[in-house]
């Protein structure tokens, strides 16, 4: 469970880096290097999104650990 934990917070991370390549610079790093919206982008957003979606739940486990 931890290394999914931790392999899904990198996503979150770099989700995060993409997003503020996009606010700051307009620069969205997954459509230059895989392209605007094709099918390989578009799961890589998804994945990127069901990743922070599951780390809600580390709410709860970083609760019930303290």
């Amino acid at each position: 469970m931890k290394g999914l934990d931790y392999t899904l917070l990198t996503f979150v991370i770099i989700g995060a880096i993409n997003w503020g390549l996009i606010g700051f610079f307009q620069f969205d790093l997954v459509a230059f290097i895989f392209g605007n919206m094709s099918w390989l982008s578009r799961i890589i957003y998804a994945v990127i999104g069901l990743s922070g979606l599951y780390m809600i739940s580390a709410y709860g486990r970083i609760k019930s650990n303290c």
